[in-house]
C-alpha cells in the first residue's frame, strides 16, 4: 500500500560465534598468553600444517523469519528481553548492518539513535557534527541551517558547541544526537534504549518530542525501550520479540501483557545460565533464590517483613580475586528501576573468597506495595565488571503485610513505595502530636 513505509519480509541475520577451548577461562592472565605462545609454537615445529587450537565454530540466528509492515505516522514499539534481537533489527533497518535472508523496502530518509557516538565523528565539533549527519540525510545547508538553533536549544549544549564531542559526557552525547536526529526531519526516526543515558528530565523531553514527531508531523517513529510505562503511553502498535523471532504483533497492553509473562516464565533458577551476559567472567552469579528467616525458600514476601537475598557464585580463574562487589536491582513488571544497591555501598567487600559460595543480602522491613517485582544482579571486582546477567534472575510476589501496624493497608494502585510518616495538626499551643507512625 502507499501509505506503507517499512516492509520487512522474512529478515534473517546469521553470525558465526566462536568459541574457547573447553576448560579455558574467559579471563588470562599475562603469564598464560605467554604460555599458551609457546605451547602453540612447539606445536607447530613438531606438527607443521596441523592447526593449532581449532576453534569451534557455531552459527547464531540473531533474527529469523521476521515480517511485519509498518504504515505512516506510526510509533511503533519493539519490546523483548535482552538478547532477542531488537537491536539488530534496528540496525538491519538503519542500513548499518546487511541482513542474512529476506529482504526490507524503506520508503524516506531515515535517522537512527542506537548507541552512544553513532553518526557522530569524534573529532569535529559539536556544530560541525550537525552539519555533517544533516548532510548525511541529504538535506541541504539552507535546510540545515533553519533547524540549527532548535536543535541546539533542544540539545541543552549552547556553551559547548564548537568543542570537539570526543569531549562531550555521555549525556551530551545522546541530546545532541537525539536532538539531530529528531529535528533533521527524516520521514523515519529509529530510537534503540540510548536514551536511557540522559537523566529523567531529558527522557521526559525526548518521549514529547517523538510524540509530537508522529502526530503533529506524520512521521514514523520506532522506539525500543525497557520502559514499559513509555511505551504504552507513545507507542500505538507493539512488536515482541523473543530469541530472534517476532512473538506478537498487537496493541501496547496485550504486547506488554504478553512480555509481561513471558518474563514470568523466564525469571527462574534454570534460566540464569541461559541468559547473554557481559564481563570479564573471573566470577559469575550460577543460583539465585530468596529465603525468609528460618532459611525456607520463598518466592513471597509480606511487606514491611525482611527476607534474604543468596546469589551462588563460581570462580572461574586461579588468581586470587579481591574487592568484589555484588550488586542487585530492583524492578517493577513494567521494567521501570527502583532501586539499585551494592554491597560496598554498606562497606561490604570480599576477597579471597572460596571458588564456589554464596553470597547473602538481608533487606529489612520491606517498603514494597503488593506486586511483583523483578531482580537483576551484577558482580564487579576492582571496580571492573565481572559477570552482569543482561535480565532478571528472579522474582518476589509482595502481599499486604504489616507496614502500617497501627494502620491500614494501603489502597492498590498506590505506587510501587511504601512511605511511613509521623503526622500532626496545629494547635492554639503548637504542635501536638495526637498519632504517630514510625
Amino acid at each position: 500500500m502507499s501509505d506503507t513505509v517499512i516492509q520487512v519480509e522474512n529478515l534473517g541475520k546469521k553470525y558465526i560465534i566462536g568459541h574457547q577451548q573447553a576448560g579455558a577461562y574467559q579471563y588470562t592472565a599475562l603469564r598464560d598468553v605467554i604460555s599458551d605462545g609457546a605451547k602453540a609454537l612447539l606445536q607447530r615445529l613438531r606438527h607443521p600444517g596441523k592447526p593449532v587450537n581449532p576453534e569451534v565454530r557455531e552459527e547464531f540466528w540473531a533474527l529469523k523469519d521476521v515480517s511485519f509492515e509498518v504504515k505512516r505516522g506510526e510509533v511503533v514499539g519493539i519490546i523483548g528481553r535482552n538478547g532477542a534481537g531488537k537491536s539488530t533489527l534496528l540496525k538491519i533497518l538503519s542500513r548499518i548492518t546487511e541482513p542474512t535472508t529476506g529482504r526490507v523496502r524503506i520508503k524516506g530518509r531515515v535517522a537512527s539513535l542506537l548507541e552512544v557516538g553513532t553518526g557522530f565523528h569524534p573529532e569535529l565539533t559539536g556544530r560541525e557534527n550537525i552539519f555533517l549527519n544533516g548532510a548525511i540525510l541529504g538535506m541541504s545547508k539552507t535546510e540545515i541551517n533553519r533547524k540549527f538553533d532548535e536543535i541546539v536549544e533542544f540539545a541543552e549544549i549552547a556553551r559547548f558547541l564548537d568543542t570537539p564531542v570526543k569531549r562531550y559526557s555521555s549525556g551530551m552525547y545522546v541530546r545532541l544526537a537525539f536532538a539531530v536526529a529528531a529535528h533533521l526531519e527524516p520521514e523515519i526516526l529509529v530510537v534503540d534504549e540510548v536514551l536511557a543515558v540522559g537523566d529523567a528530565a531529558f527522557q521526559k523531553k525526548c518521549l514529547g518530542k517523538m510524540g509530537d514527531v508522529a502526530t503533529r508531523e506524520g512521521r514514523t517513529v520506532l522506539f525500543v525501550s525497557h520502559q514499559m510505562a513509555a511505551v504504552k503511553s507513545l507507542c500505538s502498535r507493539v512488536l515482541v520479540l523473543g530469541s530472534g523471532q517476532l512473538k506478537i504483533d498487537d496493541d501496547p497492553q496485550s504486547g506488554i501483557n504478553f512480555y509481561v509473562k513471558d518474563l514470568d516464565i523466564s525469571a527462574n533458577q534454570d534460566a540464569i545460565c541461559e541468559l547473554r551476559r557481559t564481563g570479564n567472567g573471573r566470577i559469575q552469579i550460577v543460583d539465585f533464590w530468596i529465603e525468609n528467616l528460618h532459611g525456607e525458600k520463598v518466592s513471597t514476601a509480606l511487606s514491611g517483613s525482611d527476607i534474604i537475598l543468596k546469589f551462588k557464585y563460581e570462580i572461574k580463574t586461579s588468581e586470587p580475586l579481591r574487592n568484589i562487589s555484588l550488586g542487585f536491582s530492583i524492578h517493577t513488571s513494567l521494567g521501570d528501576s527502583l532501586s539499585i544497591l551494592y554491597s560496598d555501598y554498606m562497606g561490604a567487600s570480599f576477597s579471597d573468597l572460596p571458588s564456589n559460595g554464596q553470597i547473602s543480602c538481608k533487606i529489612k522491613d520491606i517498603q514494597l506495595s503488593k506486586g511483583r517485582y523483578y531482580i537483576g544482579a551484577r558482580i564487579l571486582v576492582n571496580d571492573i565488571e565481572a559477570d552482569w546477567p543482561r535480565g532478571y534472575i528472579g522474582f518476589i510476589d509482595i502481599e499486604d503485610g504489616y507496614f502500617y501496624s497501627k494502620g491500614r493497608s494501603p489502597h492498590s494502585g498506590i505506587g510501587p513505595i511504601l512511605i511511613r510518616g509521623e503526622w500532626s495538626a496545629l494547635e492554639p499551643k503548637g504542635l501536638k502530636f495526637t498519632d504517630s507512625v514510625t
